[in-house]
């Protein structure tokens, strides 16, 4: 992926959402619940201090997280046929274990 993040921000790729419910019954696209989980893709280099420095990131490429279900703004990636958000790292609410 050709993207870099700046600021604070990371791309998230978010995970699949479920095909079924879990009585089995098969789910439309109109009826899916987009997931509120995903990877961390990509990390920007941090904040930008008042005093010139930068803040240190929390998260890294490979964290499984957890967000809002308005969080970021979304894209498709055309490359792997999926989407991806862009996102600051405050949207995060957690880092999944």
């Amino acid at each position: 992926m050709g993207l870099k993040p700046i600021g604070d921000r990371i791309v998230v790729r978010r995970e699949a959402a479920e095909e079924k419910t879990a009585g089995g019954i098969l789910l439309p696209d109109s009826a899916k619940n987009k997931p509120q989980r995903g990877t961390v893709v990509a990390v920007g280099p941090g904040r930008l201090k008042p005093d010139g420095t930068r803040a240190a990131m929390q998260l890294k490429a490979g964290d499984k997280v957890l967000f809002t279900s308005w969080a970021g703004d979304e894209f498709k990636d055309r490359a792997a046929d999926g989407e991806i958000l862009l996102m600051h790292e405050g949207d995060v609410l957690c880092v999944l274990g």
